[in-house]
C-alpha cells in the first residue's frame, strides 16, 4: 500500500518533516510537458509535491526519443499530458492533478492558474505569445514564476518574483506594427525568439561549441536539444522552486540569472539591469542574430 511519508522519507534531512508536509499541500502549474516539462513534472513529483495543474496538447513521436522523459516505443502517438499524468500518479497516487490536455488558451488561463503557488514554465520555445500572457497574468496574481532553458549541455534559468522585475520589462519583446507584411512579421517573430534566448542566457555559453549551425532555424521553428541539458534544467529549476515554496532564503531573480554549462565546466552569474534594453544585451542580440543569419 502507498504511504506518503514512507515514499518521500529519503527527502527528510534535506527538508524537515514540516517542510515535506508543506510540499504535500503545494500546487504547481506546469506549462508544457515535452522536454524540460516532463522532467520537471517527475522531479517535482519525487519531491512530494501534492497538487498539479499540467498542460500540453502534443503527442509523442520518435523525434522526442533523445530528450523527453515520457517518450518511448510504447508511448508513440499517445498524448504527452495523459502519459505524464499517469507518471505523476504512479509516483504519488495521492497527487491531485488537473489536466489541461488541450494546452493553455485565453479561455482556460484563469482556471489553469487558480490556487497555484508557483508556475513552472516549460512551454515550447516558439510559444512566445502564450508564454508572455501566462507570465503577465502570474505577475498580476502575485505568483512566482521560473523558467530554465536547456542550452546545449547546460542550462540557464530566470526567476520572476512578485513586485520585482517582470517578464515584459526584462525581455522587451517587440510587437509588429498593424501594417507589417507577413515577411516582416516572420522576421520580428524570429528576432523575438533571439531576444528570449539571449534574455534567458545572457552569457550564451552554448554558442562556443555548436557543431552544426544549420541545425538552428527559427523561421522553421527548429532548434537542437540534448537530454543532458534537459536533466540539468530540471535539477536547477526544481531546486530553486523548492527554495521559493519553502521560503528558504534569497533566490536569484531577474534581472539576475545563472548559466551552468557541463560541457565547458563553467558557471556564470549574470546581471542585466534593464533586461534586454541593456547595452550588453543589445550587443549579444546582434552576435546571436549573426550566428543565425550565417547558418541560413
Amino acid at each position: 500500500m502507498f504511504n506518503y511519508e514512507e515514499a518521500f522519507s529519503r527527502n527528510i534531512g534535506w527538508v524537515t518533516d514540516a517542510e515535506q508536509q508543506k510540499l504535500r499541500s503545494t500546487k504547481v502549474a506546469i506549462g508544457g510537458l515535452g522536454g524540460v516539462g516532463g522532467d520537471h513534472a517527475i522531479v517535482l513529483s519525487r519531491l512530494g509535491i501534492g497538487k498539479f495543474n499540467i498542460s500540453d496538447l502534443d503527442d509523442y513521436d520518435v523525434a522526442n526519443f533523445n530528450r523527453q522523459a515520457g517518450a518511448n516505443m510504447s508511448t508513440i502517438g499517445r498524448a504527452k499530458a495523459e502519459v505524464m499524468e499517469e507518471t505523476i500518479q504512479g509516483i504519488n497516487p495521492e497527487a491531485e492533478i488537473k489536466n489541461f490536455n488541450q494546452g493553455i488558451t485565453d479561455d482556460n488561463l484563469e482556471e489553469f492558474l487558480e490556487g497555484v503557488d508557483i508556475y513552472v514554465d516549460s512551454l515550447d520555445i516558439f510559444a512566445l505569445e502564450m508564454r508572455r500572457k501566462v507570465f503577465r497574468r502570474c505577475y498580476e496574481k502575485g505568483i512566482p514564476t521560473i523558467t530554465a532553458a536547456p542550452l546545449g549541455m547546460g542550462t540557464a534559468f530566470l526567476v520572476f518574483m512578485p513586485g520585482k522585475m517582470s517578464f515584459d520589462e526584462y525581455f522587451a519583446i517587440q510587437d509588429p506594427s498593424p501594417t507589417a507584411t507577413e515577411e516582416e512579421k516572420a522576421q520580428i517573430f524570429a528576432d523575438n525568439i533571439i531576444r528570449f534566448v539571449v534574455g534567458v542566457a545572457p552569457a550564451c555559453l552554448q554558442r562556443h561549441y555548436l557543431a552544426q549551425r544549420t541545425s538552428v532555424n527559427f523561421f522553421k521553428k527548429k532548434v537542437p536539444s540534448t537530454c543532458m541539458g534537459i536533466s540539468l534544467a530540471a535539477g536547477v529549476l526544481c531546486s530553486n522552486a523548492l527554495k521559493i515554496i519553502l521560503n528558504r532564503g534569497e533566490v536569484i531573480c531577474a534581472p539576475r540569472g545563472m548559466h551552468y554549462d557541463a560541457y565547458l565546466n563553467k558557471t556564470v552569474k549574470t546581471w542585466r539591469p534593464f533586461g534586454n534594453k541593456n547595452p550588453l544585451q543589445r550587443y549579444m542580440f546582434k552576435v546571436f542574430k549573426g550566428i543565425i543569419d550565417d547558418s541560413k
